[in-house]
């Protein structure tokens, strides 16, 4: 398991936009399983929506996209292939994204991310966001690293 002093170090974002609490699995070149817990404090409620918040679709995409960039780092370190925790993970695509359910306060987001391609410096991820055993989101991502 990755508590949040782990995945600083895998993932350049901090607050407000760092969006994963906790990685809870990662097999290296397979597979990621991450927490994000939604509060009512969370910033954007402010905006989005006032009288009935709801996590927006973009920050649940960017949740599993971090997911992706810690399993991405992950398996270039198992492969001897990363030196530095500063080597970037860039969003470079999104296809098939589609939102099934609203994520509102007190909501806990399962997010998996599972490698389904690697070829030099570009990556695909097949993720989903779960809430409740409900699939709130899904997405292909895209990724590249610098080198």
């Amino acid at each position: 398991m990755m508590k949040i002093e782990d995945i600083v170090q895998f993932v350049p974002h901090r607050w407000p936009f760092l969006l994963i609490d906790k990685v809870i699995e990662v097999q290296e070149g397979k597979y990621a399983k991450g927490i994000k817990n939604v509060t009512y404090n969370e910033q954007f409620f402010v905006g989005h929506f006032p009288n009935t918040p709801v996590m927006p679709g973009v920050l649940i995409i960017e949740a599993m996209a971090q997911l992706c960039c810690v399993l991405a780092k992950k398996t270039l370190i198992t492969q001897n292939k990363i030196i530095s925790n500063e080597d970037a993970v860039y969003l470079v695509g999104l296809n098939d994204v589609k939102f099934k359910r609203q994520v509102i306060p007190g909501d806990v987001i399962t997010l998996e991310a599972h490698l389904s391609k690697q070829k030099g410096i570009l990556w695909k991820f097949d993720t989903v966001a779960m809430v409740s055993n409900e699939k709130a989101a899904t997405a292909t991502i895209s990724a590249a690293t610098a080198s």
